[in-house]
């Protein structure tokens, strides 16, 4: 089983190769009309730096170590384009890191663009295919990975360098593999939205640090909002996860 890495423990480095030079090392703000509202800090700063990678393998980060009342919100695969995620993102400046399968975002280039440059989104790799990587040859595993950042700096002219396994399934091929293509850590989350709903893998509120799953889907916008009301519930302020895994 391979260890999660907790943000606050030092990981020691190990040689491997040099890994391709990060285009996105942390969001921008949005900008110009409808901008995101300001946030408590200056979003776009390193707040705190990812874990080290160890034998040649990036860390497993679940939850942000911090005494701050922050929260984290992600989006996978792009399955669905929502035409009101961009305003929704805007209104509420939530600054989500979108992790995206290329399959998803090939032909839609356009959609997802905006909302990089209008929302101080982050562009994180979630693979081509969304396969399930547990199991598979190491150079599977590496090509899934790097095609997808490869096709984002062509398509969204951005690499991406936070990267999430589909399904949340991973090994230790997985983490080299992603050390290889560049990434800097593997991303998971400790509660997820689901039909309008957030669920929590322990409790029943969410707590600082909490880094939020939701998906590209026909719920979109009922899944945002039930993120969003239940940040404010739980007295959290959303703010870019890419400030906190520089």
């Amino acid at each position: 089983m391979v260890a999660a890495a907790v943000l606050t423990l030092a990981a020691c480095s190990s040689a491997q190769p040099a890994p391709p030079e990060p285009s996105q090392p942390n969001p921008a703000p949005g900008g110009g009309p409808g901008s995101t509202p300001a946030g408590p800090y200056a979003f776009g700063t390193v707040q705190q730096k990812a874990p080290a990678a160890a034998n040649g393998e990036v860390q497993v980060v679940r939850k942000i170590s911090t005494d701050k009342p922050y929260v984290f919100l992600t989006m996978d695969d792009g399955a669905v384009k929502d035409p009101d995620a961009l305003k929704l993102m805007q209104q509420s400046g939530t600054h989500p890191v979108l992790f995206l399968n290329q399959k998803y975002v090939k032909g839609h280039e356009a959609y997802f663009k905006q909302i990089l440059d209008a929302t101080g989104a982050t562009l994180g790799d979630h693979t081509v295919d969304h396969p399930n990587l547990k199991g598979k040859p190491f150079e599977f595993q590496r090509k899934e990975i790097c095609d997808d950042a490869d096709d984002f700096q062509k398509g969204l002219g951005v690499r991406p360098v936070l990267f999430r396994p589909p399904f949340g399934n991973y090994d230790h091929n997985t983490l080299r593999a992603a050390a290889a293509c560049g990434m800097r850590v593997a991303v998971l989350w400790t509660a997820a939205v689901n039909d309008g709903h957030v669920q929590f893998q322990a409790g029943d509120k969410l707590k600082p640090g909490d880094i939020v799953l939701m998906h590209f889907r026909k719920t979109f916008k009922e899944d945002y909002t039930a993120f969003v009301e239940q940040a404010k519930k739980d007295g959290l302020t959303p703010v870019p996860l890419a400030d906190f895994l520089g």
